[in-house]
């Protein structure tokens, strides 16, 4: 397995702060003003990557009214819709990637997307992305698969929804033409996501199974699955993003609006930093704090000849002192000489 992977400028693995990644998705509601928003939201937010998606309704489904082309009533949130209806509305024109790919290259993001046929890998492949992601639905799809990993551009590949037999035969025809760049992604596909569907113990199951760095495409609300995915090896996040819930779009529901995105980066940091090594031990920022543990101090002025007791002798901070457990050893014994109150006790008082 690769230690690390490099997106544009940006080093992705374990040794790295975790990678996050703001998905548009449907979002822009059909603006692109509200688009290009949102990729400032995401920069203002910390966020390394915006990330799009790459399709048309007639790429992605057919025209047609059927039940096989329709969600199911109790979808909750896009309940009897027309698959067709849904892409029209959620899709992000082709002629709007330039100036988003723009925008973010102004402020400072990286920005890709998720091809969903070979004519968007070409399209994308025009507009030099640096890496690819696969959608969930499309893990079957392994032509599509190898078309976007012979790019030899790192692949992402999200697998909801998926076995462990359809995850390896992904990651082994992208392995095929070459390409070793490969994040895997643990992701549940509902939206949104139940937090307890996100069975994030497999993050290291996964990792082991298909010898890849894992990452987490995250459908529940808020950030706290995205910051313990961290604690279990996840090197990258996933966050569908909207600059503000309230005013709509196909994804807002379980969308992230700008403070919360802030503190994902925030907080996946922090996680991040505090896993630390595999070591038990006093930590060097701790070495003040060693000295104020407790140790055998004398309480008050004593005379050469007295005896050791609970009257002149306790345990107290700091730990100059002998060990408190060594007060049995010491309990009346006699000082050598006079002590003054507040000197620690060492064996050669006594």
């Amino acid at each position: 397995m690769l230690d690390e992977i490099r997106i544009g400028g940006t080093l992705i693995g374990p040794g790295h702060e975790p990678f996050i990644i703001a998905e548009m998705s449907g979002n822009h509601d059909g603006s692109l003003d509200k688009a290009l928003a949102i990729v400032d939201m995401a920069a203002d937010a910390g966020a390394h990557a915006i990330k799009l998606q790459t399709y048309t309704a007639d790429t992605i489904t057919l025209d047609v009214d059927s039940p096989d082309f329709r969600l199911k009533d109790d979808h909750e949130l896009w309940g009897g819709r027309r698959l067709y209806d849904l892409y029209e509305e959620a899709h992000t024109p082709w002629e709007w990637h330039q100036p988003i790919f723009d925008r973010a290259a102004e402020r400072g993001l990286l920005a890709f997307s998720s091809p969903f046929d070979p004519t968007a890998v070409e399209f994308l492949e025009s507009l030099g992305v640096p890496a690819y992601k696969i959608a969930s639905s499309e893990i079957v799809d392994l032509p599509l698969v190898r078309r976007a990993a012979v790019c030899g551009k790192p692949i992402i590949i999200s697998t909801g929804m998926a076995s462990l037999g359809e995850i390896n035969a992904a990651v082994e025809a992208a392995r095929s033409v070459g390409n070793e760049q490969i994040i895997v992604l643990s992701c549940t596909t509902s939206y949104p996501a139940d937090p307890r569907d996100s069975n994030l113990r497999g993050i290291p199951v996964m990792r082991d199974a298909f010898g890849t760095m894992i990452g987490l495409s995250d459908h529940t609300l808020g950030i706290g699955a995205a910051v313990a995915s961290v604690a279990l090896g996840a090197v990258l996040v996933e966050k569908h993003v909207t600059t503000d819930r309230a005013s709509g779009g196909v994804d807002s529901a379980f969308s992230l609006e700008g403070p919360e995105l802030a503190a994902l980066v925030r907080e996946t940091r922090t996680a991040w930093q505090a896993m630390g090594e595999p070591v038990i031990g006093a930590r060097d920022a701790e070495a003040e704090g060693l000295r104020f543990r407790r140790s055998l101090y004398v309480t008050r002025d004593v005379k050469a000849g007295e005896p050791v007791g609970p009257d002149n002798v306790r345990s107290v901070r700091p730990a100059l002192g002998l060990a408190p457990d060594l007060y049995s050893v010491v309990e009346g014994r006699t000082f050598r000489r006079d002590v003054a109150r507040g000197t620690a006790l060492s064996w050669d008082l006594i």
